[in-house]
């Protein structure tokens, strides 16, 4: 009987291949070496991101957003700072009317509208309405006679003094304030008509006209008249050229010169 003796430190089992404890400390060594800044990252990435982060990017996104457009918003106005302190009252004068007058053919609209829905004889409130419509036009087109309230604006000063420029710049702002009909002289003012010359030839549609001009303009006075005298308006304009402009109000202007109607040389109205 021989006695086997296994040596010291030598595993009874050679195939057993669990590791040592000095094996397993070696294993764990290089967890143990991971610095501070490794385990952060670890943990932070990768993201979570939960449903109130996502909403409050989104609220954040949208406010940068109405930030940039507001900024850009008020860079595009900054034009307007640099504007006189007249051309700013006529800018605002101009735009109060415009949507007075706005307001105004919304209410007659309106108006036309109930009285079509309300009459018993549709038909001849229709043939009504297409007359006043017709007599609207004809006074547009300065084939028809005008009687209403307005202004009489006369201007006087030597032919050096007044330009045609100043005349045209005098209907643009009649314009602007609601004038419906304007009667310079004995030419009647429409949509396209046309000043040249200079001095003592200055022509309206090709027909002469000389000094004192005097424009019949049938509208609101108190509409008219303030465009007319308003901060570097045409009033202090023709002043500053040694020329006088006076406007009176009056409760009936009466415009009668008038326009011979154009026949279209192609178009033809179409029966259905």
């Amino acid at each position: 009987m021989s006695n086997d003796v296994t040596p010291a430190g030598t595993p009874e089992n050679p195939d057993d291949d669990r590791p040592t404890p000095e094996a397993s400390s070696a294993a764990a060594a290089p967890e143990k070496e991971l610095t501070g800044r490794q385990r952060l990252a670890a943990g932070l990435w990768p993201p979570r991101v939960s449903r109130a982060q996502l909403i409050v990017a989104l609220l954040l996104f949208v406010l940068g957003l109405g930030l940039a457009i507001q900024v850009r918003s008020t860079s595009d106005n900054s034009a307007l700072r640099g504007a006189r302190q007249e051309d700013l009252v006529r800018i605002l004068d101009e735009l109060d009317d415009r949507t007075q007058r706005l307001e105004d053919e919304k209410a007659r609209l309106e108006t036309q509208r109930s009285e079509l829905e309300s009459s018993s004889d549709q038909a001849e409130e229709a043939r009504k309405q297409t007359q006043e419509k017709e007599r609207q036009l004809g006074i547009l087109a300065g084939t028809v006679a005008a009687e209403g309230p307005g202004i009489t604006l006369t201007i006087r000063g030597a032919a050096a003094a007044v330009e045609s420029d100043m005349l045209l710049d005098a209907i643009q702002e009649l314009r602007a304030a609601g004038a419906e009909a304007i009667q310079i002289n004995d030419v009647r003012v429409v949509t396209d008509t046309y000043f040249s010359g200079t001095g003592d030839d200055i022509e309206i549609d090709g027909t002469k006209v000389t000094a004192p001009y005097v424009f019949k303009v049938i509208g609101k006075p108190e509409d008219l008249e303030p465009a007319l005298n308003i901060p570097g308006g045409v009033v202090q304009t023709l002043e500053k050229e040694q020329a006088t402009a006076t406007v009176a109000r009056s409760q009936k202007i009466v415009v009668d010169a008038l326009r011979p109607a154009k026949r279209p040389d192609y178009a033809q109205s179409s029966s259905q």
